[in-house]
């Protein structure tokens, strides 16, 4: 008799699933379906030799991906317009496997912080000693908290901060005038109950990332996930896009005074898109065609500890990995004593920051009135985010001693 072994069938989000169907006659074709009531995505698989289908080793006749891809129904999973549900993995005459996936690992406490004029979440392992070395970590121009992010990166073996800055109660409205001083104030929060501290980063997130650690020597390591090297104009308010690109402004200030910026820049092919309602690939806002001011470029070389930038060739988010590049050259440059890389995925989109193993086949994502287009192949974009994921991890135990 035919059978479902799914290993393990509970397990957090970034923890690949094994999947094998057993007990198949030879050369038999079977679908194996992935659902999660807002989505679906399914495979066709021959049995080999033994009767075995196994995702781990061989790759589907037809369906969502292609290749060889032990979480190819995870990332290739695409919106079926109906409500969210549990995770169900099913072969059709064999049957249904339902599957945990935490976005809160088993062990992971989770804490509300509203003090100090602080607004995050904490998270730790419940064996924590009071030794694990610490991690902020930063959301980009969406707002809000990473708490998922967070919380996944806490059952490696961390104390995290999902830090707000904007868009959160009790926060700044808008990504506008950003005191740096405010995020002092979360290491030393920080610093009270872990070791060492890391800042990780995403987007915007990875700009700011880059620039905490350059202000504040308590920071041990910077990653910057499609970041910045370079401070750009702030997302102030504003009815639609343009708007927003027109409201000329800082994003972060220092002991009271703004930043310089590299400002946006709305040409004729950007505002074409945006009055047209065609999915705006926001890097043509960054012209970088006459240089890059110099007083806008982050000094990275002051950050005391290893830097790790990550980028993608296919950003249509912004010039990540042109931006970037200039943080590299500056600690080339400084000959910055610590380990310090930039890499970069070529095929993939701009939406490679966070955890893996989630849906990877939307490659546009909704703006204020306007869709960005993300740009990448989704499965370029799925595996460079599982590759991100797992050298920020392996980045910070280095760099933090975990």
């Amino acid at each position: 008799m035919a059978e479902i072994l799914v290993s393990p069938q509970t397990a957090p989000l970034d923890q690949q699933v094994e999947v094998i169907v057993a007990g198949l006659k030879p050369g038999q074709s079977i679908t194996v379906q992935l659902s999660t009531g807002d989505r679906a995505s399914r495979a066709v698989f021959e049995a080999d030799d033994r009767g075995v289908v196994d995702l781990t080793r061989h790759a589907p006749v037809d369906g969502s991906y292609q290749g060889v891809d032990p979480m190819g129904l995870f990332w290739s999973l695409e919106r079926t317009g109906g409500k969210a549900g549990p995770t169900v993995l099913s072969v059709e005459g064999v049957g249904d496997r339902v599957l945990e996936r935490q976005s809160v690992p088993e062990g992971v406490e989770r804490l509300e912080v509203r003090e100090h004029g602080l607004v995050g979440t904490l998270f730790a392992p419940e064996d924590d000693g009071g030794d694990l070395p610490g991690v902020i970590v930063l959301g980009g121009s969406e707002g809000g908290l990473q708490e998922t992010d967070a919380a996944l990166l806490a059952a490696h073996g961390f104390v995290t901060f999902a830090l707000g800055y904007f868009g959160v109660d009790g926060l700044p409205e808008h990504l506008e005038d950003v005191p740096l001083e405010y995020f002092g104030t979360a290491i030393e929060f920080l610093s009270e109950r872990a070791g060492e501290i890391g800042v990780v980063g995403g987007s915007r997130g990875g700009e700011l990332a880059l620039l905490v650690g350059s202000k504040f020597s308590q920071v041990s390591a910077v990653v910057s996930v499609v970041g910045s090297g370079v401070v750009t104009q702030a997302v102030g308010p504003g009815a639609n896009l343009l708007q927003k690109l027109q409201h000329e402004a800082a994003s972060w200030t220092w002991k009271g005074e703004p930043l310089p910026y590299l400002p946006y820049y709305v040409g004729d092919e950007l505002r074409a898109k945006i009055v047209n309602d065609e999915p705006v690939p926001l890097r043509l806002a960054f012209d970088t065609s006459d240089g890059i001011p110099e007083d806008t470029e982050i000094p990275v070389e002051n950050i005391a500890g290893g830097v790790l930038l990550i980028s993608s060739g296919q950003d249509d988010g912004w010039p990540s990995a042109e931006l970037s590049d200039v943080a590299m050259r500056r600690l080339k440059d400084h000959e910055h004593p610590f380990p310090y890389e930039h890499v970069v995925y070529p095929e993939a989109g701009h939406l490679i920051a966070g955890p893996p193993h989630r849906p990877a086949t939307d490659v546009t994502y909704p703006g204020p009135g306007v869709t960005f287009s993300g740009g990448g192949a989704p499965q370029a974009t799925a595996h460079a985010r599982a590759n991100a994921w797992k050298r920020t991890v392996e980045f910070l135990r280095e760099q933090l001693g975990s």
